[in-house]
């Protein structure tokens, strides 16, 4: 009866994780790169009833005898699939359709990843630079700040689908800089550690970045100037998970009214 308690209570934490993870998928609806998460549970330990050859009768069964003591959570997985194309009217809302991450760099001088290509022209020491909405400098393929030429106004700069940095002279001859804005892969995408501000940090799991412009062998990801990319939550797949999950918690809770009334009766026995 203590074990049916146990494991109740083990399923009613596992599934306030799930609502908690389905929660933050809703939340983030509309925000800009989003990918969805979903919690994976898996199953604590077995304790051994019987062994497989304890019979009335000392032979051996083709079975044990085992019951399990709840489930706990093994994991949060993120799926980097495609979100939808949002039109913009914004000359520096940037979209990728791929697999690359946009690069900037943190005040604490490391460098995150995002898909959020939410950018907008900042004057600062060096220059009118493109950042992000949070002030961080996006990176190119180098590594270096995205600063517009001296002269020349950020409403004449342009990105092309391939990356490639320029801008349009008053008399409509494109320019090239040299540049190409930073995109970058992972092996293990679903390894990046999530930070705030829809950024995420490299780790051991995720693998090392991976340039696209000089790594062989990755298909290069396409850059869509004017346009954001949105996040890949489904709401009716998560309301339809959200039920799922409440019923479950429904059910360990009734699991635990069960067995505390089932120990109430035992008790009332020496009465």
């Amino acid at each position: 009866m203590m074990r049916a308690l146990w494991s109740a209570a083990s399923g009613m934490i596992a599934q306030q994780t799930n609502v908690d993870t389905i929660s933050n998928n809703l939340a983030n609806v509309n925000t800009t790169g989003y990918k969805s998460q979903r919690a994976e549970f898996k199953s604590l330990l077995y304790q051994n009833l019987q062994t497989r050859t304890t019979t009335a009768n000392g032979e051996n069964k083709p079975v044990d005898a085992q019951v399990g003591l709840g489930t706990r959570l093994a994991a949060t997985n993120t799926f980097y699939t495609q979100g939808s194309m949002l039109a913009s009217e914004n000359d520096t809302d940037f979209a990728i359709e791929g697999d690359g991450f946009f690069s900037v760099r943190g005040d604490d001088g490391n460098v995150y990843y995002t898909r959020n290509g939410s950018f907008f022209w900042a004057i600062g020491p060096r220059g009118t630079t493109l950042c992000n909405s949070d002030g961080y400098p996006v990176l190119d393929s180098n590594g270096n700040q995205i600063v517009v030429p001296a002269g020349v106004s950020s409403g004449s700069m342009m990105i092309s689908n391939d990356g490639t940095i320029g801008y349009r002279t008053a008399q409509g001859t494109y320019v090239p800089m040299n540049q190409t804005i930073g995109l970058y892969q992972f092996t293990n995408p679903a390894g990046l550690q999530k930070m705030s501000r829809s950024l995420l940090s490299a780790t051991e799991a995720s693998g090392a970045a991976q340039n696209e412009l000089t790594t062989n062998g990755l298909k290069r990801s396409i850059v869509h100037q004017n346009y954001l990319e949105g996040s890949n939550v489904q709401i009716a797949d998560e309301m339809v998970n959200l039920i799922v999950a409440q019923r479950a918690y429904e059910l360990n809770s009734k699991a635990i009214q069960a067995s505390d009334e089932m120990l109430q009766q035992a008790n009332a026995l020496r009465r």
